[in-house]
């Protein structure tokens, strides 16, 4: 009787995309060490290139509208936690703490 060998769960999505972008970070300085890579890559690009600009036209505008209209209240909502933070005060407070802690162990300077 043959060993029977354990079936594989499916693979998820999130497992594919990161076993593919490994392969990818694997491969791609290996297809680019290759002589004539640069050629056809240029070759690939040249014939790919308006296509993929059609395409990124669906999502620029959107996108641009969106950065847009949530910038406002991002930057209100950073203003309010600038003015509620005191930072400015706990970084001279830092700064103090360091500039004792170097002076306690450097040894005083004679004079001659």
């Amino acid at each position: 009787m043959a060993p029977r060998v354990p079936r594989l769960p499916k693979a998820k999505p999130t497992e594919i995309f990161c076993i593919s972008a490994a392969g990818v970070g694997v491969l791609a300085p290996l297809y680019m060490a290759m002589p004539g890579a640069e050629e056809r890559l240029a070759r690939q690009t040249t014939k790919w290139a308006p296509r993929w600009e059609r395409n990124i036209n669906y999502f620029t505008s959107p996108a641009e509208r969106t950065a847009q209209r949530i910038e406002p209240p991002i930057a209100k909502a950073i203003k309010k936690l600038d003015e509620k933070l005191p930072l400015e005060k706990m970084a001279k407070g830092m700064e103090r703490g360091i500039q004792k802690s170097i002076a306690r162990f450097q040894p005083p300077k004679s004079e001659p």
